[in-house]
């Protein structure tokens, strides 16, 4: 029996209070399971912004999706956790990446190494929150037992053996970063190449006790009759996608609500994809495919 539905939204936006709570609401209103926030320079601070979205609401999970490692000092990172597990009575999920932006990391001053260091790096904060965090003497305590749920976004190998073997959420970006960027531009990868990753990691992960979820990011919603006027704009960005290659992409939702539950119908009986993330901007449009697809 496929896993049941999640939805998420990642919030992107730096509001001020009030504003900031009334999204948090209106998220939980619109029926969103859990309400993420990034880890970019220029955005919302992610704990503080989850502590107050646990204050402004009752229901959903709260998580980071995902923080840059490269930003973290592991003991740091731990007593952040815990704090903020512990202030939003337990519903926090933990979300890890190894960072793409070079930008970011030299406006903060801080090393953004080769990809095989900021894998190493991922590897090292993630046994160190295990180690940490699982100790009893470590304070303060979070709430969850045995631990923080923990996704991490991957998509090379080396971060799907790590993914596979750590996570309790597997994130598939349905993007590769492209060569040579220092602002983390992206490149969709096709529906083709994600069955070939996901594939990959399931191999990975074939020893593990209990499956893990698996999460895909969403880049587009548009509910609309017109689903290639939807898409031409992204067409037209992306050197070498046509517009029928757009539609097909796996984070492209484009057409009317039913045809939209049926893509993500689809999704999970191809790639295993259960929980959704769809970026702000999205957010109201993505609500009535989530009423359509509650409960199956």
């Amino acid at each position: 029996m496929p896993r049941p539905f999640r939805f998420g939204v990642n919030l992107l936006g730096a509001a001020p209070a009030g504003e900031w709570r009334a999204t948090c609401r209106r998220a939980e209103e619109l029926g969103y399971d859990v309400i993420l926030v990034p880890d970019h320079l220029g955005m919302v601070a992610p704990f503080p912004a989850l502590v107050a979205a646990a204050e402004a609401t009752e229901r959903p999970r709260l998580g980071t999706f995902v923080l840059n490692a490269g930003f973290w000092n592991p003991a740091l990172l731990a007593r952040e956790v815990a704090a903020t597990d512990a202030l939003t009575g337990g519903r926090l999920e933990l979300g890890l990446g190894t960072g793409y932006v070079r930008a970011e990391h030299d406006t903060a001053g801080l090393p953004f190494g080769s990809p095989g260091e900021r894998v190493d790096h991922l590897r090292r904060t993630v046994e160190e929150l295990d180690r940490l965090l699982g100790s009893p003497e470590f304070r303060p305590r979070p709430v969850q037992k045995p631990r923080v749920p923990l996704l991490i976004g991957a998509n090379g190998d080396r971060m799907l053996g790590l993914t596979a073997e750590h996570a309790d959420i597997a994130a598939f970006t349905g993007a590769r970063t492209v060569p040579g960027s220092r602002t983390g531009r992206l490149a969709p990868i096709t529906a083709e190449e994600l069955d070939e990753r996901v594939a990959r990691y399931r191999a990975l992960a074939a020893g593990r006790a209990e499956p893990a979820e698996l999460n895909l990011l969403i880049q587009l919603v548009a509910v609309t009759e017109d689903r290639e006027g939807a898409v031409r704009p992204l067409a037209d960005r992306v050197p070498g996608l046509t517009v029928d290659r757009a539609l097909a992409l796996p984070i492209v939702l484009a057409g009317t609500v039913e045809q939209i539950a049926g893509q993500v119908r689809a999704q999970r009986e191809r790639y295993g994809f259960s929980y959704l993330t769809v970026l702000e901007p999205f957010m109201e449009a993505f609500a009535p495919v989530i009423e359509a697809l509650r409960g199956t």
